[in-house]
């Protein structure tokens, strides 16, 4: 004996048929989310103590990478100037500028200032600037063309996932070494000088846990 009418044997189709859908919607929805700059904080300008602008310094001025991050060759870590490195200037340019108030009182003082962090890595994660450096990674794949950024932000999502594009295939962005550092640098053939350079780096390919997570 069927005690409900027969059309609800089809809205009960319907409603396992639209709940695994809501699911998977929900789960769309989570996913994009964790893909958002909200998430990301990629495009996001923090406040700084001075405002610096790499657009000025690097594609201006033609400032290298190297003359302010000292140790991004030989280290785990790019650097923080010292504001010894910003006076060596502004001892002689801008030498009463207001917005360079806090790298005068800096270096008269000797109490470093307090800059915002922009790119972040969770403790559990290992990454090595000097190893990508010397492996010919540019600068710009990981930072962006940071010689147009008026104000830093981070330009790349910075997740595991972004990382792996790499890992996975390295012949995709490896270039020369004397290029790493040229922002506006473009290889005619990628693939074939890719594959040609992960091969002369020898580069290998390793996506295990513990490349990164030790």
């Amino acid at each position: 004996m069927q005690i409900f009418p027969r059309f609800t044997n089809a809205f009960a189709r319907a409603s396992i048929v639209g709940g695994a859908a809501l699911v998977g919607f929900l789960g769309f929805l989570v996913y994009m989310l964790q893909q958002s700059p909200y998430v990301t904080q990629q495009r996001v300008a923090l406040e700084q103590p001075v405002p610096f602008s790499h657009q000025h310094h690097v594609a201006g001025l033609g400032i290298d990478c190297r003359y302010c991050h000292t140790s991004v060759e030989t280290s785990n870590f790019a650097g923080i100037p010292p504001v010894s490195t910003c006076m060596n200037c502004h001892k002689e340019i801008w030498t009463n500028a207001a917005m360079l108030e806090p790298i005068r009182a800096s270096y008269q003082s000797g109490v470093a200032i307090q800059w915002e962090r922009l790119h972040r890595t969770p403790d559990f994660v290992q990454f090595n600037h000097s190893i990508h450096v010397a492996k010919g990674i540019g600068c710009v794949s990981c930072h962006g063309r940071i010689d147009k950024m008026q104000l830093t932000y981070q330009a790349m999502p910075m997740s595991m996932q972004w990382c792996l594009q790499c890992h996975r295939h390295p012949e995709q962005f490896v270039r020369p070494r004397d290029k790493v550092y040229d922002m506006t640098w473009e290889a005619d053939d990628q693939q074939a000088l890719g594959a040609q350079l992960v091969k002369e780096y020898r580069i290998q390919s390793k996506t295990n846990c513990s490349v990164c997570h030790y």
